[in-house]
């Protein structure tokens, strides 16, 4: 079904993002991405779901030329009523809202008016193609709209919206069937994807990477020698899936074998006064420095002087595990060597000795032993720990560059656009009647598949894979 050789034409219309938030500060690699789809001569809108929360934002945001239009939810029964009225009266909606009107119940009310009014306005966007982040709210959103006015949607997945222990796989389903793609960032999510909603739904998921401006991550070689304490840096949300718990445990029994690392860590989250009293409890306070939420930029200038990344990452209690963080690629392309946890499509871009090294993130000994490991390296054979470096960057640049994937994306959008176009002429209306004509095809029994019965844990896929 879908054809990733296809010539791409910048002119043909107008593209949507459809996020939950935007901007949102953890979120640099959506930023990424819209810049190099710009780049790449695109004209894309954004449209959030949710007003931000973040108190900083990335330097990046003030590149991206995409209007930004922020869809409100109504504050009372009066006010939804009144756009409700509003959207069904418009003779562009008039005939597809009836027919979805059962579609548009079965949403909570929140999704369901912003659905109505994002359909609104990307008709007055003359928008070709919605594309959503995560398969949850966002997607929920698009598709909606996208059955609406026959705009072809599609979405990328990413960790917690697939791995979670809450995600409901008829969701799931329906929302695949339905896309005209689905994007996985990693070869990893394929698989997993393909294995949960079953081979009759393969075809519609593509794999198209993360991509890093790789301009602003220039690759610079380690100056001078490692300092008697090795400075390690980690960061990520202080959440269960980075691995920092058993981090500082690692600490600790390094120093209790003789190699004391100072760490800075990175990031905010709800574990943090748990790690903090951790790092306490354990003698750490004089080798652990917490800094909150950086930049990316801050982040860039970290790993240029630190020794070692160390992100040990492991799968949560609830299931959730990372995709592939942005932070590795990034230190993979700067130069400093990275240690990582073995979970999900790590292993796809760090092979152990030669782009990096993994750890089981679960085990203390393993981490302390690596970076015991890497610590000596790094004093004894300098040469290869160029050549890991080397090997990463080089890693970095040919799976991970941003052009590469804006190219991917925009040739996937008109493909998808041009579907769209052929099914309405082929039923000779315009984009609302074939809307309601059945543009959008589920596959129904895909959306029948016994969630409990199927869904298999993010380890389990580890252990076949």
């Amino acid at each position: 079904m879908l054809s990733d050789t296809t010539p791409a034409r910048r002119s043909a219309g107008r593209r949507a993002y459809v996020l939950k938030m935007y901007p949102r500060f953890s979120e640099t690699f959506i930023v990424s991405e819209i810049l190099a789809r710009e780049a790449a001569g695109e004209d894309l809108v954004i449209f959030s779901l949710r007003p931000s929360t973040d108190a900083r934002f990335h330097p990046e945001l003030a590149r991206v030329r995409a209007e930004v239009i922020h869809i409100d939810r109504p504050s009372s029964a009066r006010s939804f009523w009144q756009t409700f009225a509003e959207v069904a009266a418009e003779p562009r909606m008039a005939a597809a809202v009836p027919d979805h009107l059962g579609d548009l119940v079965d949403l909570g009310h929140d999704d369901a008016i912003q659905a109505l009014t994002l359909a609104r306005l990307a008709l007055d966007h003359d928008v070709t193609h919605l594309h959503a982040h995560f398969a949850s709210v966002a997607t929920t959103v698009a598709r909606a709209a996208s059955a609406l006015t026959g705009i072809p949607y599609s979405f990328t997945t990413h960790a917690k919206d697939i791995f979670h222990e809450d995600v409901v796989l008829t969701d799931l389903a329906r929302k695949t069937a339905d896309a005209d793609h689905v994007i996985a960032i990693s070869e990893f999510n394929r698989r997993y994807l393909t294995t949960v909603l079953g081979p009759e739904l393969a075809d519609r998921v593509v794999v198209v990477r993360n991509g890093l401006e790789l301009d602003r991550f220039p690759y610079r070689l380690r100056q001078g020698a490692m300092g008697e304490a090795p400075s390690l840096l980690a960061v990520g949300r202080l959440v269960e899936k980075k691995g920092f718990t058993h981090l500082l445990d690692a600490l600790a029994r390094l120093r209790g074998e003789g190699t004391s690392c100072h760490l800075d860590l990175v990031g905010t989250g709800p574990l943090e006064e748990q790690l903090r009293a951790q790092s306490r409890r354990l003698g750490l306070d004089d080798l652990v420095t917490f800094h909150g939420a950086l930049t990316q930029a801050e982040v860039r200038d970290m790993l240029t002087d630190h020794d070692i990344l160390v992100a040990p990452f492991v799968i949560g209690s609830d299931g959730n595990a990372d995709g592939l963080p942005t932070v590795l690629l990034e230190g993979m392309a700067t130069g400093i060597p990275c240690i990582a946890g073995t979970v999900t499509a790590v292993p796809e871009v760090i092979d152990h000795g030669c782009t990096g090294w993994l750890v089981d993130g679960t085990d203390v000994a393993n981490i302390a032993s690596t970076i015991a490991e890497v610590v000596v390296a790094f004093r004894t054979d300098p040469a290869g720990i160029r050549a890991v470096t080397d090997a990463a960057r080089d890693r970095v640049s040919r799976l991970h560059d941003s052009t590469v994937q804006a190219e991917q994306l925009g040739r996937l959008a008109e493909a998808a656009a041009d579907r769209a176009a052929n099914r309405a002429g082929a039923a000779g209306g315009s984009a609302g009647a074939s809307a309601a004509s059945g543009a959008v095809e589920p596959h129904t029994e895909a959306m029948e598949t016994d969630a409990a019965n199927t869904v298999p844990t993010v380890r389990e896929m580890e252990s076949v894979s």
